[in-house]
């Protein structure tokens, strides 16, 4: 993009948000839950990048300010139990992009992509059943390949693939020095992921503007960054949340009982010393980041808004490829499984179709969501895919719903390959065989007596058959063996 480009694409954004002051942030009208539409719905599917779901307002945080994410929920249905199907920005979004398992398509690290080219994906499937789906933003695909989507605003992915992750020796325990990642704590008006972001916003309006009410449904991806790191955002709402934000809570002898694999991951992300008042910085500039990026998706949704005849037939979903830790456990960026890194909002709002203001409480994940949005246009997905469709579940709270979420690791700065199952109150973690020195480790937790997860039941003789039982099931959910995909991946 050329400097004059970026200055007109600024120019248009701002000239945009003027014509849209005044333009109230609250839900369109409700109908009667499930009324059907007369045609299929355009489908808008915001992403954000790294967004924990605990900041949040419609999560129940009253410091944290997103009225804009908080307006669908307001208007539609909020997913309290919602997980990515990796912890990791290529893998949860390659796995979303292919329907399955990242495990199922050989998807480990950063520098991974699909099989194929031509590999059925979601984009493919929406086009069949006579969508067009466009992508703006980043979905991190290589710089060959779309998967069936048109770009639209720009050319956000041109990443080169080159090959598998890599391993840490389990011995990996000590940090030469600090990551550099901490220095990138600070105020600012420009960053990559603000640019970045911006082009995101503009390029969304644009392809909103021309949407008339009889075209074809189109189906938007819009792919945000914010509030993945470098956590820069502006002063004035860094100022809205100094002093405001608790630290973390690490328990005395919690990071000497952590698995072998985090205290691996610990020391490869250089994040064993961080100084307080750099953990207070990164969380209070991480609440104004996400303010941030929450006025950006405002945007989008008060020029949606401003054309009640497209909006009244688009389901809108928010939701993001995976958390952030924020320094809880001792740890920051995503790349566990504890919930801040894989636990992540979903919001789905189309008032034509479901009152507002509901919540569902049972584990779901991306490959669930997936489903329910070739299920609402009318596709048909390949039989092989993962997941099950949330829309008899959404249509009827009372529904019977699967209630099992699973989240795969196979990435980066670990010792070996870790996969989640959530099932109803219990979470069990699997860490695979590293050597002959270091067996399998596992770790439970009773998230609804201990939500932060300090407590590990799983070596517990009165919790052996429950490990056992979720680890079986586990298993038949990604068919295949932990340990031996971990022989694949690292």
């Amino acid at each position: 993009m050329t400097g004059k480009d970026l200055t007109s694409r600024r120019e248009f954004v701002k000239g945009s948000a003027a014509a849209m002051v005044g333009l109230p942030l609250v839900k369109l009208p409700e109908a009667p839950a499930i009324r059907k539409s007369k045609s299929r719905p355009n489908i808008l599917w915001i992403m954000s990048d790294e967004h924990n779901a605990h900041v949040c307002g419609s999560y129940g945080n009253s410091i944290a300010r997103t009225p804009n994410i908080d307006s669908l929920a307001e208007s539609g249905v909020t997913f309290d139990t919602h997980y990515c199907n990796s912890p990791l920005c290529v893998p949860s979004r390659l796995s979303l992009t292919a329907g399955k398992y990242v495990s199922r398509v050989d998807v480990w690290g950063l520098t991974s992509w699909l099989p194929s080219p031509e590999i059925p994906s979601l984009p493919r499937v929406l086009n069949a059943a006579g969508y067009d789906s466009y992508l703006c933003g980043k979905q991190h695909y290589d710089y060959t390949r779309r998967y069936g989507f048109k770009q639209v605003g720009g050319n956000f992915n041109n990443n080169y693939k080159t090959g598998r992750g890599f391993r840490l020796s389990p011995n990996h325990l000590t940090e030469k020095e600090l990551s550099p990642r901490f220095s990138q704590f600070y105020p600012g008006e420009r960053s990559i992921i603000l640019d970045h972001d911006r082009a995101v916003t503009v390029g969304a309006l644009e392809f909103l503007y021309k949407q008339r009410p009889k075209d074809e449904p189109f189906f938007l991806f819009a792919g945000y960054l914010a509030p993945h790191f470098p956590i820069i955002a502006p002063q004035s709402l860094w100022d809205r949340y100094k002093g405001k934000i608790a630290m973390p809570v690490i328990p005395p002898g919690f990071l000497e009982s952590l698995s072998l694999n985090y205290k691996v991951q610990r020391a490869g992300f250089e994040e064993l010393e961080v100084p307080e008042d750099t953990v207070r910085r990164g969380r209070e500039l991480y609440y104004a980041l996400t303010e941030w990026v929450d006025n950006e998706i405002g945007l989008v949704l008060s020029a949606l808004r401003s054309m009640p005849e497209v909006a009244e037939n688009t389901v809108i979903i928010y939701s993001s490829d995976h958390g952030e830790n924020m320094g809880e456990h001792g740890m920051w960026w995503k790349n566990c499984m504890f919930d801040p890194a894989t636990r992540v909002p979903l919001i789905i709002s189309w008032p034509q179709r479901w009152s507002g203001a509901q919540r569902r409480s049972g584990a779901s994940s991306h490959l669930d969501l997936v489903q329910t949005v070739v299920d609402l246009a009318g596709g048909n997905a390949p039989g092989d895919w993962n997941g099950n469709s949330m829309l008899p579940w959404l249509d009827n709270s009372q529904v019977r719903w699967k209630d099992f979420a699973v989240s795969e690791y196979y990435g980066l700065n670990t010792a070996s390959g870790y996969v989640m199952a959530r099932e109803g109150d219990w979470k069990y973690t699997y860490h695979t065989i590293i050597d002959a020195d270091h067996p399998a480790q596992r770790e439970l937790y009773n998230v609804a007596s201990d939500p932060q997860e300090f407590t590990n039941l799983a070596n517990l003789p009165e919790h052996r058959s429950r490990v056992e039982r979720m680890h079986k099931r586990m298993v038949r959910e990604v068919a295949g063996d932990p340990d031996e995909t971990e022989q694949r991946a690292g």
